[in-house]
């Protein structure tokens, strides 16, 4: 739960209440929308970058190994599917604590530009997972020249 502070109003607003109720849903969705874990999910973080030649895609997947992993590339959207299972516990030691996220994840990245799904390479190390995806031909770069008339 978080503490909030109390703000008393010192005149009579008719949209304090939508202004609660947006704060309200707001605190609610936050962990959904900032990609914290909830409700046995988690979502690894992604970086994409992109140069003239490929498009890059690397996600943190600590403890994973490649056959618990999907990777999929449909209509310009990579897909990244898979499941950290929850490790046995110790409770020997007089306390528990679970810190680490557990659970399904699914991660829908948008691929800034065409690529050629057929030269597409996944590679995890390190618990890094790397997607190289080469552009395809007609999304690279050109220069035009431009003619004086």
């Amino acid at each position: 739960m978080t503490l909030v502070r109390w703000r008393p109003r010192k005149e009579w607003d008719p949209f304090a209440g939508l202004f609660d109720l947006h704060s309200g849903l707001t605190d609610l969705l936050a962990p959904a929308t900032r990609g914290e874990p909830g409700f046995g999910e988690w979502f690894p973080p992604v970086d994409v970058s992109a140069d003239d030649e490929k498009v890059v895609v690397q996600a943190d997947l600590p403890g994973l190994k490649d056959n618990e992993v999907d990777v999929s590339l449909n209509e310009g959207v990579l897909s990244i599917k898979g499941e950290r299972k929850h490790q046995a516990e110790s409770k020997k030691d007089g306390y528990h604590s679970v810190e680490r996220a557990c659970g399904s994840f699914h991660r829908a990245i948008r691929i800034p530009a065409e690529v050629d799904a057929s030269k597409a390479k996944a590679e995890l190390k390190d618990g890094i997972l790397r997607v190289t995806l080469p552009k395809a031909e007609q999304a690279k770069a050109r220069e035009i020249k431009v003619e004086a008339k």
